[in-house]
């Protein structure tokens, strides 16, 4: 019985907050990661308001990002690259709200890693090239009891995924190292 509850303890639960950031909706996802074990705990999406001035649009993403945050309690988050598209001043504008989702996790504290959008995929599906609609689905199955009320939501749940698979392959290469290399 005291073996067991060992080995239980031993087993850290790391809740890890996943963002997709854009400037009229940005989704977040929250899942929890015991072992290889992953489980949802929430999703959805911070909106702006579109009538309002940039600076108030980016408050507004800054102000829903941050009571994410002091709700859910994630250890470590994971933001998507943005693309470059061919209208500079939408990929401006995107890049900005980026900037928000990358500060609001490091203002909290957190260790804030970023993934390119076909590396998230890659995790997801298995490919870099898939399509939202296949990325969704393998969410549901990953996570079946995943609820999300936007797209982006899902794809930061996506997100979230792909920072949880790649903690799982950084520790398991660690643990590796550790066997083939022995410090004596």
């Amino acid at each position: 019985m005291e073996i067991a509850i060992t080995i239980c303890a031993m087993i850290e639960m790391i809740r890890i907050i996943g963002v997709d950031p854009g400037l009229r909706r940005t989704g977040w996802g929250i899942i929890e990661i015991t072992g290889s074990r992953l489980q949802f705990i929430a999703a959805g999406t911070v909106r702006s308001d579109d009538k309002c001035a940039l600076a108030a649009r980016l408050c507004q993403l800054h102000e829903g990002l941050s009571q994410v945050l002091q709700s859910y309690m994630p250890h470590e988050a994971a933001v998507e690259h943005t693309f470059v598209n061919k209208d500079a001043t939408a990929t401006l504008k995107l890049g900005q709200a980026r900037g928000i989702a990358l500060l609001v996790p490091a203002q909290a504290g957190l260790d804030v890693a970023e993934y390119a959008p076909n590396t998230v995929k890659k995790a997801v599906i298995g490919v870099g090239h898939g399509e939202k609609k296949q990325i969704h689905m393998m969410v549901k199955v990953l996570m079946p009891r995943a609820v999300f009320d936007t797209t982006d939501a899902a794809d930061a749940l996506a997100v979230a995924i792909c920072h949880a698979h790649s903690r799982q392959a950084k520790a398991f290469s660690a643990r590796i190292e550790g066997l083939l290399h022995p410090k004596i």
